[in-house]
């Protein structure tokens, strides 16, 4: 595998985040978002709070180098919920899931994470059938909160639960 960089993300990431993004919708369940739901506008929103309030990291492989995974939380603005980060999204290319990218990132994240002492909880939703994904964030600390009923709507018109997950401070 071909070395692997993680740092912060900038507002100068935007179009190659934007591309990634892009990949990893095109392959079902990889995000919510559907491509057509990728748009600058949605990249550069949630950089920008990112960036301004919260943490977002990149996954960059080879030299110069290629930005292959992205995640990024941060603060709503509400006073009463300035101890978490929340809105957490990770995104890896295709091409790279299951070779470690995404516990790269997450292990990124949480290191940041205790280095400020004011954050005591970041939160996520992951679909229900996401197993693979909920074993993830549960060997990462994430615990199990709750379920939102018939929160996803499918194509299809079928519905699915979207539970709420929360890694806490120490």
């Amino acid at each position: 595998m071909e070395p692997i960089t993680i740092r912060s993300s900038f507002t100068n990431d935007i179009p190659a985040i934007e591309s990634l993004y892009l990949r990893t919708a095109a392959v079902e369940g990889g995000l919510a978002r559907t491509g057509d739901e990728i748009t600058r506008e949605y990249i550069e929103e949630f950089v920008s709070l990112s960036v301004k309030d919260g943490i977002g990291l990149v996954a960059i492989a080879g030299v110069p180098g290629r930005i292959i995974g992205e995640i990024h939380c941060y603060r709503k603005g509400v006073a009463v919920f300035r101890h978490m980060l929340s809105d957490l999204t990770i995104a890896v290319d295709p091409e790279y899931q299951g070779q470690g990218i995404g516990r790269m990132l997450f292990t990124e994240l949480l290191s940041e994470v205790r280095k400020r002492t004011e954050i005591r909880r970041v939160e996520l939703f992951a679909r229900e059938s996401n197993s693979r994904a909920i074993a993830f964030y549960s060997s990462l600390g994430f615990v199990q909160e709750g379920r939102l009923r018939g929160r996803i709507l499918h194509r299809d018109g079928t519905m699915e639960d979207d539970l709420v997950m929360a890694w806490y401070r120490e």
